[in-house]
């Protein structure tokens, strides 16, 4: 059982080994450039995963952009620069808060629209239900 024991330790060390890998070492030169980077890059959504920012992403693309923004940094580009730079070549989806303007409309107002419609619909479905159905008359010709 010993033995056992040893290799689930093993296995859970090399496991935390390669999950320690996926981080970006770059040398910052001051916590402050860490910081800014660290918020610039969580502002990002990663364009592989869609639900994590770039900061959290450990897709090879995430990486990749995570590099170029440091060069970018190290380069003396502004934020606003770097994520102009990024929306021109991945579009407004690369912002985890695009603006608001007419290409991106169906984005912000979408999701309000199909609500409104959904509710609509319930309201008539239900205002049909509710109002009293006629009873139509036996005929003569019936037999009972």
């Amino acid at each position: 059982m010993t033995r056992w024991l040893r290799y689930a330790v093993v296995g859970l060390l090399l496991g935390t080994a390669f999950a320690a890998t996926a981080i970006d070492a770059l040398p910052f030169k001051n916590s402050a450039q860490e910081v800014r980077f660290q918020n610039l890059t969580r502002q990002l959504r990663c364009l592989v995963c869609q639900n994590e920012d770039l900061a959290d992403s450990n897709a090879k693309l995430a990486q990749d952009l995570r590099l170029v923004i440091f060069q970018q940094m190290q380069a003396g580009r502004s934020d606003a620069q770097i994520k102009q730079w990024l929306v021109d070549r991945y579009s407004d989806y690369v912002l985890y808060k695009p603006p608001l303007k007419p290409s991106n409309y169906a984005l912000w107002f979408g999701p309000f629209v199909v609500l409104l419609l959904g509710a609509l619909g319930v309201v008539i479905y239900l205002r049909r239900r509710a109002q009293p159905q006629v009873a139509s008359a036996p005929d003569e010709d019936e037999d009972w």
